[in-house]
């Protein structure tokens, strides 16, 4: 719509469908990744529905992943009392509105504060306080729905050594990357980290592993860089370390232009992006869960366990078999979607790649290559962040469903692996 669009009114039109198409997507699959400037490309009137998709898309995916695993754990707990207790074991199973009711509430309590420490720390930057208001609300949803989109010209650039405004985004990130039932599950039980379940100590102690090394990478890499952290003092070279890696667990924003980075940023970055947040949560990628679950079957397989165990926890085969599938198909959309657009799109192909896992993955980080992109690797963008957003969620669902039984049972045989 021309309103939509700054200056629409006055002459120049409405958006171009691709353009249109492109930017709805990523907001709504709270990716974050732009192929135009989003202060200026979009009125004010296209921001309020580029923070309605993003606040939508975000609540219904975390909605809509907690309850499928709702019913997946009431189905496991009907078939067998000897499961092993699941991430959702405090939530109601009785009342899907109380689930939905939890999380508009976390939601919309997480958003208020951090909308209210942004206005305030914006409009001591000098902004009117209308103003900051709007840009604070603006960007504490975006942090919480790990969308990445922002209002401010030039992006999070000129406020890179700003502890004060880079704490909230990267707590809002965070909180919506670990998930729902996480949230829950501290909310709930803090004082009793004994007795977490696998879930959350998988979710919590992965975050805070894979956010240290992506953050010690980037130092290590991006130290003396002069396009990113080389003329920077020792303050600002640790928040652009810290900030990059949390962002990069679907967050979306960013303090330096990842396209000034180095190769070796890029690709650790990349690894990140497509490991990704919590189950459950706004963050995309394999998940946090998935990963890890596989590193330690890989584990159980070098000492030669019979059984894969993760905190004095057996790991149940179906679950294994899951993160397998998962982990593989989403190796398998990346690497079908390189594979094309390497075809076509003259860059190198780190750069490439770390396009096709940010669109996937939903993290919105960007070195400028899409927006360069002709209309066919854009359409394909396009569909790498939908499948990446609802594919992932989807087939966790069809893997989790118990599996039939069958009377027929072949002869068993071992082919040679490795």
């Amino acid at each position: 719509m021309p309103i939509a669009r700054a200056g629409g009114l006055s002459g120049e039109g409405g958006a171009p469908p691709l353009v249109a198409l492109f930017t709805a997507t990523s907001a709504f699959c709270v990716t974050g990744l732009t192929i135009v400037d989003t202060p200026t490309y979009w009125s004010p009137f296209g921001h309020v529905v580029l923070l309605l998709l993003a606040q939508i898309g975000g609540i219904g995916i975390m909605t809509g992943a907690t309850l499928i695993g709702l019913l997946v754990t009431r189905q496991l707990r009907l078939k067998s009392q000897l499961m092993a207790q699941s991430e959702m074991k405090r939530l109601d199973l009785g009342d899907i509105r109380n689930v939905l009711k939890l999380v508009l509430r976390v939601t919309l309590v997480t958003e208020a504060i951090l909308a209210i420490w942004l206005a305030l720390r914006f409009w001591h930057y000098g902004l009117p306080l209308g103003e900051a208001l709007w840009h604070g609300l603006f960007h504490s949803v975006m942090a919480y729905v790990n969308a990445g989109f922002s209002t401010l010209p030039g992006g999070l650039a000129a406020h890179r050594a700003d502890w004060l405004l880079a704490i909230p985004l990267m707590i809002g990130v965070i909180m919506g990357g670990v998930g729902f039932p996480v949230l829950l599950e501290l909310h709930r039980e803090w004082r009793k980290p004994a007795g977490w379940s696998i879930h959350t100590k998988l979710t919590l102690w992965g975050s805070l592993g894979l956010t240290l090394i992506g953050m010690a990478a980037v130092l290590l890499f991006e130290w003396g860089n002069p396009a990113t952290l080389g003329g920077a003092g020792l303050s600002e070279k640790l928040l652009g370390g810290l900030f990059h890696s949390v962002m990069t667990r679907s967050g979306g924003f960013s303090l330096h232009d990842p396209g000034a980075m180095g190769p070796d940023t890029l690709l650790i970055s990349s690894g990140l992006m497509l490991i990704g947040g919590g189950s459950a949560s706004t963050a995309g990628g394999i998940r946090i869960t998935t990963f890890l679950l596989l590193g330690f079957v890989v584990l159980s397989e070098i000492r030669g366990d019979k059984d894969s165990v993760a905190f004095r926890r057996r790991i149940c085969p179906d679950v294994q078999r899951q993160a397998v599938a998962v982990a593989l198909t989403a190796v398998g959309v990346v690497s079908l979607a390189l594979l094309v657009l390497a075809s076509f799109v003259k860059a190198p192909v780190e750069r490439i790649m770390f396009e096709v896992i940010s669109a996937f993955a939903t993290a919105g980080l960007s070195t400028g290559l899409t927006a360069q992109m002709p209309p066919a690797g854009q359409m394909i963008i396009i569909l790498v962040m939908y499948v990446g957003r609802v594919g992932i969620i989807s087939l966790a669902a069809i893997l989790a469903v118990p599996s039939r039984y069958s009377p027929i049972r072949y002869p068993e045989e071992k082919p040679i692996v490795g």
